[in-house]
């Protein structure tokens, strides 16, 4: 999987936009992020419940592993794109997806 096959998937979903946070590509639906791209083409990042999580890890181990420290444990899952394939990807990205389409819409953030 490339960069562009991640976006792709990503802005597949109804309603998602791509933004940048912190330096990096973000996708947002509901004005929340349910994924990311970071490493420099390497890796992205799904947001997953850490059940969820689990099951993608234990699955799919070359492609799936919780994110460093408190993020992991949130279910924020580190997607090495180069050893993953579509169907994997797209069901965690649609699980991301529909987390935060579940919640409340997010206020829109102040600018100073």
């Amino acid at each position: 999987m490339t960069e562009d096959d991640f976006r792709e998937l990503a802005l597949g979903l109804d309603g998602a936009i791509e933004g940048s946070h912190m330096g990096h590509p973000d996708f947002r639906a509901n004005g929340r992020v349910f994924a990311s791209l970071h490493g420099h083409d390497t890796t992205g990042m799904v947001k997953l419940t850490p059940e969820q999580q689990g099951v993608f890890v234990r699955d799919h181990p070359t492609v799936f592993a919780p994110a460093t420290g408190a993020w992991g444990r949130q279910g924020y899952t580190t997607v090495t794109l180069r050893p993953a394939r579509v169907p994997a990807v797209r069901s965690a990205m649609l699980l991301a997806y529909q987390g935060v389409m579940a919640m409340p819409k997010a206020r829109p953030r102040k600018t100073r």
